[in-house]
């Protein structure tokens, strides 16, 4: 039987065994947020980087370049880390590279060794859950969570996930989300409100946003990792 195990912060990655697994990368404030709803809006690819300098050079190369650090857009960036700029296609054919504070890190930490890496949200929870049923690969939920530390949002995930693949596992981490999820998920923007990663973003007026992320199952998106970048499954 396939299990499902969740790492709770990129600091803790070499606890955990990658091989053969397919690793769901969770950034919810907002990092896989925005790029499922990027290429749900007609955006071809998006190249995740961790550097702000390399991720400008893309520029020269005709692409929108999209940077974030602490929670505000990056000087000389055409765009941020804000699902809402990428909605009704406004984007569309174009090519994305983009830097974040914590999600793209755990992306390029991700690729060293899975099996297959793939961008989860609660906006495409449901469409990488079915994909997942039908994959022989075990999963491992990795939360981008904030600078090492750990974050509630995207961990959340993790137990919200776990519950609708509805797997075995003795992860405890999981099984600490999973019951949480029980008890706040019918009130997820209510209880996130609390989260110190919503707070940050709340003092830069990104309340739409946080509001915007918590939507499920918004698009039946799966979003993988390929060699050019992150694209659509077909």
């Amino acid at each position: 039987m396939k299990t499902i195990e969740t790492c709770v912060s990129p600091d803790l990655l070499d606890l955990h065994e990658l091989t053969n697994k397919t690793v769901i990368v969770v950034d919810i404030f907002r990092a896989s947020s925005t790029m499922v709803t990027a290429l749900s809006n007609g955006v071809k690819t998006i190249v995740p980087v961790r550097d702000l300098n390399q991720c400008m050079a893309y520029k020269e190369q005709g692409w929108l370049i999209a940077g974030e650090r602490n929670g505000k857009q990056a000087d000389g960036f055409d765009l941020g880390n804000s699902p809402l700029a990428y909605l009704n296609q406004q984007f569309a054919e174009k090519n994305v590279a983009m830097t974040t504070t914590n999600g793209t890190r755990a992306i390029s930490l991700a690729k060293e060794h899975a099996a297959e890496v793939l961008i989860g949200s609660f906006l495409n929870l449901k469409a990488t859950a079915n994909y997942l049923q039908n994959s022989s690969n075990d999963v491992l939920v990795l939360c981008a969570g904030w600078k090492g530390k750990f974050n509630i949002e995207d961990s959340l995930y993790a137990g919200a996930l776990s519950l609708v693949l509805d797997w075995k596992h003795n992860c405890d981490a999981t099984l600490a989300m999973e019951s949480l999820y029980r008890q706040v998920g019918a009130n997820l923007y209510e209880f996130l409100q609390q989260a110190s990663h919503a707070k940050r973003l709340q003092n830069h007026d990104l309340e739409k946003d946080i509001n915007f992320c918590l939507h499920t199952d918004q698009y039946n998106a799966v979003v993988y990792l390929s060699e050019e970048g992150l694209k659509l499954k077909a």
